[in-house]
């Protein structure tokens, strides 16, 4: 029964909307924001679809986390819109703010607990702003049932010097569950915890999307939190968006920004020959591609550079053969009529 009282209100909303299309949680358009005489967000336009995990990344001073609290309405802005679930930020009362901000959970870097309090009662801290009981029989439940959500249940009455970097970022992440949010916004969530921490942090949250079917909006520089649970993802540079696509289209296929961003230089390349780049969007340890053309076409060829990642299980990224330069157009023709994206490198 206790479990049916976390996830009633999700499934009841997410059944009335099952038959049509995925809607749009979030809708930024044409977003300016200034502090004084400095830029700070220039022209920027996004969409967040509705229970969606999606990443916005760029380095210090990008406009990153201004945006997202934009978003929640921390921050006004001079011109454009944001929409959240239908309704327009900027046109919000004090009132109408308020409860707008009740919807959206969020955590940040640094965890903000409060030290005098235990497990529970920091959870529960939501409770109280929003005038509700946290000792009522269905609000004590939900928190219960959140503690366990991050795997907290034998730490209810530890208090935060008593608690891990990893454990007190889940206490945070319940508590910003508690009022039964339809987005979780996430800034730099996991830039104090070590990798090992990190990746059981996105595993939760990627769990807590699968639970509980809220929006998850992830604000980070870290790349492998991009990589492992983002569906799509902004960059953004001098307070300016620079793309938006998939995380693999961004990884695989980066543009010059991008790739600055990456720490990537210009491969340095054969100078002899032809040098061609194959770019592998689907897993790439299930592609007998190279090994069929050699067959297919009686060509040699050298593998001079390769670029793979791991995107949640699946093996993309590009690969660089070296080609002798009467063999290039073929190679190209039979590359482009298997159905991969394939250039020529200079």
């Amino acid at each position: 029964m206790g479990r049916r009282l976390l996830l009633l209100p999700f499934l009841e909303d997410r059944a009335c909307g099952s038959l049509g299309r995925v809607r749009d949680m979030i809708e930024i358009r044409n977003l300016y924001k200034r502090f004084g005489n400095l830029q700070v967000l220039e022209d920027i336009s996004l969409t967040i679809r509705d229970g969606e995990i999606y990443g916005i990344i760029g380095q210090s001073g990008a406009g990153k986390s201004t945006l997202l609290r934009c978003i929640n309405g921390l921050e006004n802005y001079q011109s454009g819109s944001i929409a959240v679930d239908g309704r327009e930020v900027g046109k919000m009362n004090t009132a109408e703010l308020r409860s707008l901000q009740k919807q959206m959970g969020m955590i940040f870097q640094n965890f903000n607990l409060l030290s005098r309090l235990n497990v529970y009662d920091n959870v529960a801290i939501p409770m109280h702003f929003a005038g509700l009981n946290p000792h009522r029989p269905e609000n004590r439940d939900r928190i219960h049932e959140l503690i366990a959500l991050v795997g907290l249940s034998d730490k209810l009455r530890f208090r935060p010097k008593e608690l891990s970097g990893g454990q007190k970022q889940r206490v945070a992440i319940a508590r910003a569950l508690v009022l039964n949010p339809k987005i979780l916004l996430c800034d730099e969530a996991t830039s104090a915890l070590d990798p090992h921490i990190t990746q059981e942090i996105l595993s939760l949250l990627t769990e807590i999307r699968r639970t509980l079917g809220i929006t998850i909006v992830v604000v980070t520089h870290q790349m492998e939190v991009v990589k492992q649970i983002c569906e799509r993802v902004s960059f953004l540079k001098d307070s300016r968006l620079i793309q938006e696509g998939k995380p693999e289209e961004l990884f695989v296929m980066p543009n010059d920004d991008v790739r600055s961003f990456l720490g990537r230089t210009a491969d340095p390349l054969p100078s002899s020959g032809c040098n061609i780049r194959v770019f592998f969007m689907e897993n790439a340890e299930k592609v007998t591609l190279i090994t069929s053309m050699a067959r297919a076409l009686n060509v040699d060829f050298s593998i001079c550079r390769a670029d793979m990642t791991d995107f949640r299980g699946r093996v993309m990224g590009s690969l660089v053969l070296n080609v002798d330069k009467k063999d290039a157009g073929q190679i190209l023709s039979y590359l482009q009529s298997a159905g991969y994206l394939a250039r020529e490198e200079k």
